[in-house]
């Protein structure tokens, strides 16, 4: 059981990362009812060799959230945990924890979208250094051709019908051309498309924490379950990692939470554990 001394229900980090938020998500609502203007375009973390790639979202992405329940859940579990884990440590140590165990999902989700997206863009390469018909065809037809937005969908239909108009009229040359724009803007819309929004690499890297510095404390599952934060923390690290690679469809960035726990760990072994409950 936990008990540290003078222990605060919502110390002032946790507080102010509650209501930041809070705010964000207020006006993610506002700005896109009312002037249809998308925050999460601007604040949430494009992959780094992107157009709209922006250094300030490694940090700004932690703030917006997708869905009122993706906010609620995320925020509650801060509070839950990141509530002890900032009396235990203190402000300073508390927010140096949750940016870097951010910033550590971001690095690792985009490192495992770098290598699903490596086979893609050495084709995308491979067709603007050395355009033809045959490879356009080839590439098109290949499993390496993604549809990943409704932008790039809408820009191969409209491609395609000009294209096969062109090729119709024995206009080659102008058909060629007009491929090679398409691939090249394909290339960009290709590497804007991911987009990561939440907390929850974070999150992850409090829980975490949390197992590592008070592993016998209960938690539990479905509030009627009891079980040990340290053997949580297996389970839940374990089922992150097999949906990594098994869940390979859903808007669930696994491998992020993955790399708020690696970060969290490395950095509470550097830092020490000078006592558990």
């Amino acid at each position: 059981m936990i008990r540290p001394g003078g222990f605060n229900m919502l110390p002032s980090v946790v507080k102010n990362l509650l209501i930041l938020n809070g705010l964000f998500f207020l006006a993610t609502i506002v700005l896109e009812n009312r002037f249809d203007f998308s925050l999460i375009e601007v604040l949430g973390l494009r992959f780094p060799f992107a157009e709209k790639f922006q250094p300030y979202q490694i940090i700004s992405y932690l703030f917006m959230h997708g869905s009122f329940t993706h906010l609620f859940f995320n925020m509650f579990a801060v509070w839950m945990f990141g509530s002890v884990l900032e009396n235990f440590w203190g402000a300073k140590k508390f927010i140096i924890f949750y940016v870097i165990t951010g910033i550590g999902a971001a690095v690792l989700h985009y490192g495992i979208v770098y290598y699903q997206m490596l086979p893609t863009l050495q084709m995308v390469n491979d067709y603007l250094n050395s355009p033809s018909q045959q490879e356009l065809t080839k590439f098109l037809s290949s499993e390496y051709f993604k549809i990943s937005s409704t932008e790039i969908l809408s820009n191969f239909n409209d491609f395609r019908s000009s294209y096969n108009a062109l090729l119709e009229q024995g206009q080659k040359q102008e058909a060629l051309n007009l491929s090679t724009k398409f691939i090249a803007n394909y290339k960009e819309d290709y590497l804007n498309a991911p987009v990561v929004v939440g907390a929850s690499g974070s999150l992850f890297g409090l829980l975490l924490a949390f197992g590592m510095l008070f592993p016998n404390s209960l938690l539990y599952l479905f509030f009627a379950i009891p079980i040990k934060a340290k053997y949580f923390v297996i389970l839940y690290g374990a089922l992150e990692l097999y949906s990594g690679f098994t869940d390979l469809t859903s808007n669930v960035a696994h491998f992020a939470h993955l790399g708020g726990m690696l970060f969290g760990f490395i950095l509470i072994k550097m830092w020490g554990t000078n006592r558990t409950y």
